[in-house]
């Protein structure tokens, strides 16, 4: 047992036992087969504050038989809550918007004469840089066709996300000319701001898995992934960008988060700048 970890009490006189060494390491490792987290050592704590209400509201006594529930519920349904329960979904409206001020200025001209534009968003998380692209792709390619693909793991993030409503505290990183353009406000108990039907109307929502075999109907221009490669082991970040690779087009561009540079997992991109890789003309199609 962890010395360190405290003991999760939910009403007087009920509570469940302290997350043990070995119940960690069953999810440690169930987390890293199923969705590529790599919860390492001293993370008991947060896997037992985390789980913790959904090990009482399914009436489990211990971790273990919170364990069991899971690898044996054929509906994925308990898996997929754990999943919501652990994945961490912090993001903001323009985050490194370094990024997208290259994909203004360098990326979008290149592409410009297409018919039309389409984007992956591979961990859209609660919905801000989806969103964000598509203000940077209609202010760029006005009234040119625009598709966002946006995915997640999480289904409770995707739900968020494709709600579209932003309460006021969520939006101070977006520019006021957006606001006034891509924007409608809802006024009442919670004000906020909701994306606008056209730019609603562009953004697709699906549950990817990263770690799993997943398909596209065609490759894509451009990819951000961005903050979520720094939860994988180096394993796993290894498949995850050779997986992204696969759906970049020859001469695309795949952007990562600036912790996430890639210079330690073995690749086939070129570097352009930090956190922007490029694949060659001459790049391979999926396998």
């Amino acid at each position: 047992m962890n010395p360190h970890t405290k003991e999760v009490v939910w009403q007087a006189g009920e509570s469940i036992r302290p997350i043990a060494a070995h119940e960690f390491e069953q999810i440690r490792q169930l987390a890293r087969r199923t969705f590529g987290l790599d919860l390492r050592t001293g993370k008991e704590d947060l896997v037992s504050s985390r789980l913790g209400r959904l090990v009482r509201d399914g009436g489990f006594r211990s971790f273990h038989d919170y364990y069991r529930h899971i690898v044996e519920d054929s509906t994925g349904l308990a898996l997929a809550s754990m999943i919501d329960a652990l994945t961490t979904n912090h993001t903001a409206f323009y985050r490194e918007p370094a990024h997208f001020e290259f994909l203004r200025t360098e990326v979008l001209p290149r592409i410009a004469a297409r018919d039309g534009v389409e984007i992956w968003s591979a961990a859209c998380s609660t919905g801000e840089e989806p969103w964000t692209l598509a203000c940077v792709l209609n202010d760029a390619l006005p009234g040119r066709p625009v598709r966002i693909w946006a995915t997640d793991i999480s289904t409770r993030a995707l739900r968020f996300a494709e709600r579209a409503f932003y309460p006021d505290d969520r939006c101070e990183g977006i520019p006021p000319a957006w606001l006034g353009r891509y924007f409608e406000r809802v006024k009442g108990s919670e004000p906020g701001w909701r994306v606008c039907a056209r730019l609603r109307a562009q953004a697709q929502f699906r549950r990817v898995n990263l770690v799993e075999r997943y398909a596209w109907p065609r490759q894509f221009a451009i990819i951000f992934c961005r903050n979520v490669m720094i939860y994988f082991d180096h394993q796993t970040q290894t498949e995850v960008v050779r997986n992204l690779t696969d759906w970049l087009e020859p001469g695309g561009y795949l952007f990562v988060g600036h912790a996430e540079g890639l210079s330690r997992i073995p690749h086939t991109l070129e570097y352009v700048r930090p956190a922007v890789y490029r694949k060659p003309q001459e790049g391979k199609c999926p396998r």
